[in-house]
């Protein structure tokens, strides 16, 4: 199993990402993580695209979506990489909003061992 699919799974396990959802998607595409026990690179920052996909492997529940204030009915029920390319796309992970949940996800990341990078500049 490789850093990404470790992490992912360890984030959705712990359920740290409920009620900060548009903090964990702006972590993921545009902060690097690093693991600080080995201080081996996690992630650099991945695509809508990558980001979509390991959701779905993962099989992230789609009900989510809710605390982003989109209906899950709403999205494309049957491919559910295109489900979440449409949530993150919907989610605007580039807003204030996102890079102050983006901080807050980031302590919680502290705790489990991750440090996390600052936010990308425009």
């Amino acid at each position: 199993m490789d850093a990404m699919s470790h992490f992912l799974d360890e984030i959705k396990s712990s359920q740290k990402s409920v009620g900060n959802l548009i903090g964990f998607m702006h972590v993921l595409i545009g902060r690097k993580i690093t693991r600080r026990s080995d201080l081996a690179v996690v992630s650099r920052g991945m695509s809508w695209r990558d980001m979509a996909g390991h959701l779905k492997k993962l099989r992230w529940e789609p009900d989510v979506v809710r605390e982003l204030g989109l209906e899950p009915s709403t999205l494309p029920p049957r491919d559910r990489q295109r489900f979440w390319y449409m949530a993150i796309s919907h989610a605007h992970v580039d807003s204030a909003k996102a890079i102050e949940g983006g901080d807050r996800f980031a302590i919680v990341l502290n705790d489990l061992g991750y440090d996390v990078g600052p936010p990308p500049t425009k």
